[in-house]
């Protein structure tokens, strides 16, 4: 039944990724146009040297024949012998349905070794801070359940309130000031101010956790107050259920009770939440990435967007609606593993 679900669940999904490619491509298309990135260098340039960049880039193409060829379409007539109903096209490349993502405007060079040269450390900077705060909200989430109206949860409150109200370059700059410079200049152990490893002589496991510790810190930050929020108003709607109070009815230990039969079920928004990070991969950790010089899919698409890159940018932000995707059926999956009232249909 699962694999079953699965292939439904992904064929369902290709007039989603269908519909977002055209959207995204059409809105870059409307902003950039025909732009060659990089002209404005070198005004000696002809109008014909001008015309020849475009035709290496297609840029001289119909609309719809550079959709065709983005997304790879017009790779796969080409190769079945159907190029004429392109109307002479001219050089047709691959596209998404082959892995690529396209070609960047300013070097010439594919989108998706980039993205994957880039994926690694965006994964473990994400992934550590998803962990972080989910071992985090989890506890003080039920605490400030349990103890509802109290001081604690008033504080709790005030901790969610701040996380998302404080911003991320904010929060990392001032990490910087005090762990790197301020450490630094008393003469204390003290933390890199940026990057992903020593340039000199590191690489190792410790030297990479020095690295990860601040921008995980200021990008779980986020996660724990909306999470933390989401788990104590599932576990307070959770315990007033009737097989909660049937289970203390029965005599069943407190601890029981909640860790067991309340928690189990209240962790199911959470798996929405954790879910849909996955996009995060290329936009939640932007702000956290540039601050920290982390050298991400963020970052890089921080870069290409500044050099006026749009070619590059239309190929992240494709993979980030594939991780849209990919993260809603994993948090559907997961549904039915944590709760069996929950069918796959």
């Amino acid at each position: 039944m699962l694999a079953r679900y699965v292939v439904r669940r992904v064929v369902a999904s290709i007039p989603v990724v269908i519909g977002v490619t055209l959207i995204t491509f059409l809105l870059m298309h409307g902003t950039a146009g025909s732009f060659v990135p990089g002209l404005a260098l070198n005004y000696n340039l002809k109008p014909a040297d001008v015309e020849a960049l475009k035709v290496g880039l297609g840029l001289d193409r119909p609309l719809w024949v550079q959709y065709l060829d983005w997304i790879g379409v017009a790779f796969i007539m080409a190769k079945v012998g159907l190029a004429s109903l392109l109307g002479g096209a001219g050089n047709i490349t691959p596209g998404i349905l082959e892995g690529n993502f396209g070609y960047s405007m300013t070097d010439g060079s594919a989108v998706a070794p980039h993205i994957i040269d880039r994926l690694g450390p965006t994964i473990e900077l994400t992934i550590t801070a998803i962990i972080i705060g989910v071992l985090i909200s989890i506890p003080l989430g039920v605490t400030g359940a349990l103890r509802r109206g109290s001081k604690i949860d008033s504080f709790l409150t005030g901790l969610s309130v701040a996380g998302v109200a404080i911003p991320q370059f904010w929060l990392g700059l001032m990490l910087i000031l005090f762990f790197s410079v301020s450490l630094e200049a008393w003469g204390l152990p003290w933390l890199p101010s940026g990057g992903y490893q020593s340039p000199f002589g590191g690489g190792d496991l410790l030297d990479r956790l020095v690295h990860l510790v601040m921008p995980a810190l200021v990008l779980s930050f986020v996660y724990l107050a909306i999470w933390s929020r989401y788990t104590r108003s599932s576990v307070l709607e959770t315990l007033a259920q009737d097989y909660v109070r049937t289970a203390r009815a029965k005599g069943m230990n407190e601890r029981r009770v909640i860790y067991v039969h309340a928690l189990r079920n209240s962790l199911i928004p959470l798996v929405t939440l954790v879910g849909l990070e996955l996009p995060g991969l290329v936009s939640g950790a932007l702000v956290v990435e540039v601050v920290f010089s982390w050298p991400g899919i963020g970052l890089f698409a921080y870069q290409r967007a500044l050099a006026y890159d749009y070619t590059s940018v239309l190929g992240l932000t494709t993979f980030a609606a594939l991780l849209v995707i990919l993260g809603n059926l994993i948090a559907d999956v997961v549904y039915a593993t944590l709760d069996p009232r929950i069918r796959l249909a």
